[in-house]
């Protein structure tokens, strides 16, 4: 009976540490895995080589590609590409000044239909009437010369008629000639003033309104500078007119001319005065000032042009005021004179356009109208037609031959 008793004791501990066992078992957390080890990476197989190559590699120095003989001559050098430099501006020589006027007559010689041809045709008639010299004087009033020049020529026309009695082709030509000489001038001195006495450079401001030649005026006028052996500096003052600088520019450079800019819109008087400054210590014999030629009848804008000239002359006198001028506007060229003449001391006329369509009056009235001379004449686009002004060759190309 013990045994028994004993036996199931025992059943009963073994039986209560094993559902003791399974309940601990169910209370604990599952532990995480472990991490995955790294792979073990091994080489790939070599490939299998042959002779010496089969043999253990051992680390030997390598050489350069410099340090290897390569056969079959000597090693090639490879150079760099020659670095690409910008085309050089080819600096054009300008036509020679001397005798440049007759040269161009052909083209001045358009005109005479308007005056030289038409005065000859009406002298040459059998009886001069009045009305026949009223013609006279519309033709010349036609081709601009004036109304104060044109009664003084009639007036002497009239009377040398009269005396010559017979009046052959020859002798009207000889005539009307020597009366046309008279009215415009062989007296008067034309030099356009760039060579002062007393220091360099000379300096000349060029003015007039837009859309007259100015800018291309003072381009061509370096080309006839430096055909005459001198060395210039160009002022781009015009700084309201969208390209004037880079137009400016350009006529410089075809001639080896050094340009002075400033900014687009910037103040006229600053450049004009760093163009004289810079000349001077280039020591060139002449700098040339183009200026702004907006609308003269507006005041502020002539009040620009004084303060120009103004400040230019801190550094020295002008030599010369060139004032360009349409020879197409006729009259309305005149009214453009007077107002620049207020505002500057104008010392000289360039007359443009002066061929096909202009009236070869227009000399004789604008110098009327400013007591100063036509200095220079532009007859067409070229870049070597602006001609210094010969009366006698101006004249013989009005009446012909």
């Amino acid at each position: 009976m013990e045994t028994v008793i004993l036996a199931v004791v025992i059943a009963v501990v073994v039986l209560g540490a094993l559902g003791g066992l399974i309940v601990g078992s169910r209370r604990r957390k599952p532990l995480p895995p472990p991490p995955p080890k790294a792979p073990d990476i091994t080489a790939p197989p070599a490939e299998p080589h042959v002779g010496e190559e089969a043999e253990t590699p051992r680390d030997e120095p390598r050489r350069t590609i410099e340090e290897v003989d390569l056969p079959g001559g000597p090693a090639v050098v490879v150079e760099e590409p020659p670095a690409v430099e910008a085309p050089e501006i080819e600096i054009e020589v300008p036509e020679p000044t001397a005798g440049r006027l007759v040269r161009l007559r052909a083209r001045l010689s358009r005109s005479q239909n308007a005056l030289g041809k038409g005065l000859l045709t009406l002298l040459s008639r059998e009886h001069l009437d009045e009305d026949t010299w009223e013609e006279i004087e519309d033709t010349l009033l036609t081709a601009d010369v004036g109304v104060q020049p044109t009664q003084e020529l009639v007036e002497r026309l009239r009377e040398r008629v009269k005396v010559l009695g017979t009046r052959t082709p020859e002798e009207l030509r000889g005539l009307l000639r020597e009366e046309l000489l008279n009215l415009v001038g062989t007296d008067l001195d034309r030099t356009v003033k760039t060579e002062p006495e007393d220091r360099k450079p000379g300096i000349v401001m060029i003015v007039g309104v837009n859309g007259t030649g100015k800018t291309t005026t003072t381009g061509k006028l370096a080309r006839v500078l430096v055909a005459d052996g001198r060395s210039v500096v160009l002022g781009a003052a015009d700084t309201f007119r969208a390209a004037a600088a880079d137009q400016l520019q350009t006529w410089g450079e075809r001639v080896g001319a050094h340009t002075v800019r400033g900014p687009e819109a910037g103040d006229p008087a600053s450049v004009a005065f760093d163009a004289v400054k810079e000349g001077k210590e280039m020591g060139v014999d002449v700098v040339l000032i183009d200026t702004a030629g907006r609308l003269h009848t507006k005041t502020g804008l002539m009040d620009e042009l004084g303060k120009v000239k103004r400040v230019v002359e801190k550094h020295a006198p002008l030599d010369e005021v060139l004032l360009v001028l349409d020879a197409t506007t006729g009259q309305n060229g005149l009214v453009q004179a007077r107002v620049f003449a207020e505002v500057v001391d104008i010392t000289g006329i360039v007359l443009t356009k002066l061929d096909g369509t202009a009236k070869g009056g227009i000399v004789v009235a604008v110098q009327r109208e400013l007591g100063v001379p036509v200095k220079l004449v532009g007859l067409g686009e070229g870049a070597d037609d602006l001609a210094p002004f010969e009366p006698e060759a101006f004249v013989d190309a009005l009446i012909g031959d």
